[in-house]
């Protein structure tokens, strides 16, 4: 199968992958060589492509997956591969967003909030080396 998660600025990855799984906003899904056709708003989450026994993880800000005759299109406002993320700087972006929910007066600050942490969780989980 064909995988390409692609944002405004570039083509993140773009290569032959044996198993997708992503967020979508109704849940975690995965889709095998043969799938029928889909497509799918994404959530904040974390992708991953397995490719022989070596698994990639991306993080995918939300966008839109498409997924027709083997090839999967995932265009996304933001996306990186995990080995691209500045771990340290994750964790400081998830305890001052955490922070900002604690303190948020405002529905609107707690919703950044939350969705900051959402990004940065994402960004954590796509840095681990596990399965998962």
């Amino acid at each position: 199968m064909k995988l390409k998660i692609i944002t405004q600025e570039r083509v993140v990855f773009d290569g032959d992958v044996d198993e997708i799984y992503t967020k979508g906003i109704d849940g975690e899904f995965g889709l095998l060589k043969d799938h029928v056709p889909v497509m799918s708003a994404l959530d904040i989450g974390v992708t991953r492509a397995k490719i022989g026994e070596e698994i990639k993880k991306f993080t995918t800000m939300g966008g839109i997956l498409q997924f027709k005759d083997d090839e999967c299109l995932i265009l996304t406002t933001l996306a990186e591969a995990g080995d691209e993320i500045d771990e340290l700087r994750a964790k400081e972006a998830l305890e001052r967003a955490q922070h900002r929910l604690k303190e948020a007066s405002a529905r609107i600050d707690a919703k950044r909030a939350e969705a900051a942490i959402a990004r940065a969780k994402a960004r954590l989980k796509a840095t681990l080396n596990e399965a998962d």
